[in-house]
């Protein structure tokens, strides 16, 4: 009897030893998709690298950038109407329409014609977007962070335009929204060239500054009122120069426009005086343009401070369609 008992459990003995033998050599079981049970985590993606071609150079930037510094206020315009945080700016002379770039929450950068380049240097930008007044310190800013040049060709200013609009939404990947935005623009414009176009009426364009004036023409700082909204020329022949070619009141007079656009640099600046003060005297009252009720003055703003942006087009875009 004890005999049975002992290979009875002699028999228990080696088949638990064969079962735990078994248990050990077993391998884990395959993914038939190729992988093993684990999950795979997956590695976060490179950040994207562009280069942007300007007018002063190429830039490689990496897409989306998070802390921008901006010194003109067209693309700083333009990126608020796209919801693109800004980290820092020049404060003094910020147009009224983008006073909440005064809140301290912003660096204050300095001025557009005097940086503070320790200041940019110590927020350590991903990009700085540079336009004409800041032209000529291109090198120095480079050497701090990605530096772009998104200044407004005024000889082909839609192209221009254009090219820094989709440039903006390339770098922020905005494109979808820069689409619709540009179609309306070029929606309004077309309505306005149809108005122009059978208008013989000629048009004169002047900036006041401390009771003097300057001419601008075809091609100029001012002149898509010319090339882009179809307004005829007054004087086909001014001088292309930033400052405009310097005028009297007598030339007003003599080329007797039949619409006068006055841009008030002294409202820009706060200045004391007023381009309506000096403007409107007993010459200018003579012309076509002050018999007919057609001097307007439009918001320096858009015209003098900013322009170029997104926002600022389509303000400048009203005041032209207010003047027909």
């Amino acid at each position: 009897m004890m005999k049975k008992i002992t290979i009875t459990l002699m028999m228990f003995a080696l088949m638990a030893f064969l079962v735990a033998c078994g248990t050990k050599d077993e391998k884990p079981a395959e993914n038939t998709t190729g992988g093993s049970k684990e999950t795979e985590v997956a590695k976060p993606a490179e950040p994207e690298s562009m280069t942007i071609k300007h007018e002063l150079g190429e830039t490689t930037i990496t897409k989306n950038p998070e802390k921008v510094v901006v010194f003109d206020f067209g693309v700083l315009d333009t990126l608020d109407e796209l919801g693109i945080d800004v980290a820092g700016l020049p404060q003094s002379n910020i147009p009224s329409y983008l006073s909440k770039y005064e809140d301290e929450k912003y660096k204050n950068l300095g001025s557009l014609k005097e940086p503070d380049f320790e200041a940019i240097h110590a927020l350590q930008p991903d990009v700085i977007f540079i336009s004409g007044r800041q032209s000529g310190l291109y090198k120095e800013l480079s050497e701090i962070a990605p530096t772009i040049y998104v200044g407004v060709d005024t000889s082909k200013y839609m192209e221009s335009f254009k090219g820094n609009m989709n440039m903006v939404a390339e770098i922020f990947g905005k494109e979808d929204e820069m689409k619709e935005e540009l179609a309306e623009i070029d929606a309004q414009i077309t309505t306005i060239k149809e108005k122009t176009s059978t208008n013989d009426g000629k048009a004169l364009i002047v900036l006041g500054n401390e009771g003097k004036v300057s001419a601008y023409g075809i091609n100029s700082r001012f002149g898509l009122i010319h090339d882009v909204f179809g307004y005829k020329a007054a004087d086909e022949n001014l001088e292309i120069s930033t400052h405009g070619q310097s005028i009297t009141f007598e030339y007003i007079l003599e080329t007797n426009p039949d619409t006068l656009f006055v841009i008030d640099r002294d409202a820009a600046v706060g200045g004391d005086a007023s381009a309506k003060d000096s403007i409107e005297n007993e010459l200018v009252m003579k012309t076509n343009a002050y018999k007919n009720g057609k001097i307007f003055y439009l918001d320096p703003d858009y015209w003098y401070l900013s322009g170029g942006g997104l926002l600022s087009l389509k303000e400048m875009i009203k005041e032209i369609e207010a003047s027909m």
